[in-house]
């Protein structure tokens, strides 16, 4: 497992490496001079120049990302002032630290995207369960009917359709809005209630189809029919045997929707105007904003690749017949 995990460890570091080369070099393929939009409307040649040298776009491409890259770890000096490590770099929009920005907008994606996480794992594996465990009755109808009519709908339908029926209509729900879950517990469940419901409703569906099918093959497996001519009691042989083994393929499935995870994140973060990373990402795109663009890129995707290394280390622990190294 250690060496496992070591192995993975360098293979995410260069897979950083790559992202942020390509996302740094692509950006310079860009005709329009990013000064120029810390410049501003009545931008002089003279004031040009001194921007250019504050944020160090007046060295070499390769030069710019090797900086780039060290401050990371060891901080950077500009013109401006020090970035202490892990130093992002400074926006080229608003002269704000990447760093600080990221982690000040940071909670408020995890919030939503670790809440909705875990209300489409309950709800759509318990769906699942009831559905194989009933299979043939109109409950099984009912789940797997309507998972086929959920799958087909998307945030920026649904998430209007839940404010205007239950925010603006009958106002039965909060208006979503982020609150620290430190200064106040209760405002943050109910300001991401409704962002919650929406997001996670898109992704139970599918794991409810996943659940039902994967623990209805297990049901079949001989163990488990072992288990229970041995005199083991249905509801143990269901939870003992049949789902541990269910889970296997849905944890598989997991770790390649964690990408599409922080994908609906932003487009939940835009409908109800949650600022979040994902909002931060757009921002910077539309601003041609190169050092926020990069730090939002590498921590989503560092978060991608922990979370895939402690899929992988799943494997281990749910079926012990797989073994790491």
């Amino acid at each position: 497992m250690l060496q496992f995990l070591i192995r993975r460890s360098f293979g995410a570091v260069l897979i950083l490496v790559l992202i942020s080369a390509f996302t740094f070099f692509m950006f310079f393929a860009i005709p329009q001079d990013p000064a120029l939009l810390a410049c501003g409307k009545n931008c002089t040649p003279d004031a040009l120049d001194i921007i250019h040298k504050n944020l160090g776009l007046d060295q070499p491409v390769t030069v710019q990302y090797w900086h780039f890259l060290s401050g990371i770890f060891t901080g950077r000096d500009f013109a401006v002032g020090h970035c202490d490590a892990p130093c992002f770099g400074v926006s080229f929009a608003n002269d704000q630290n990447v760093w600080d920005t990221i982690v000040d907008r940071f909670p408020t994606t995890l919030s939503l995207t670790a809440g909705s996480l875990v209300v489409f794992l309950v709800v759509g594996l318990g769906a699942g369960m009831v559905a194989a465990k009933k299979r043939g009755t109109w409950l099984d109808k009912v789940f797997s009917s309507g998972s086929l009519v959920i799958s087909s709908l998307q945030i920026y339908f649904l998430g209007p359709l839940v404010l205007l029926l239950f925010v603006y209509s009958t106002g039965w729900l909060e208006k979503p809005k982020y609150v620290p879950i430190t200064e106040d517990a209760a405002g943050w469940f109910a300001g991401l209630l409704i962002p919650w419901i929406v997001m996670a409703t898109i992704f139970t569906a599918n794991y409810t189809r996943m659940s039902r099918s994967s623990m209805i093959e297990q049901l079949q497996e001989e163990h488990v029919k072992a288990a229970r001519a041995k005199g083991m009691s249905g509801n143990y042989t269901f939870f003992r045997y049949a789902w541990r083994g269910s889970l296997v393929p849905i944890v598989t499935i997991l770790g390649i929707d964690l990408s599409s995870l922080l994908g609906g994140g932003m487009v939940t973060e835009l409908t109800f105007s949650l600022a979040g990373i994902g909002r931060l990402a757009l921002d910077s795109v539309t601003n041609k904003d190169l050092p926020m663009l990069m730090g939002v890129m590498l921590v989503s995707a560092a978060l991608i690749i922990v979370f895939n290394l402690i899929v992988d280390a799943l494997y281990a622990v749910i079926d012990p017949r797989v073994r790491l190294s």
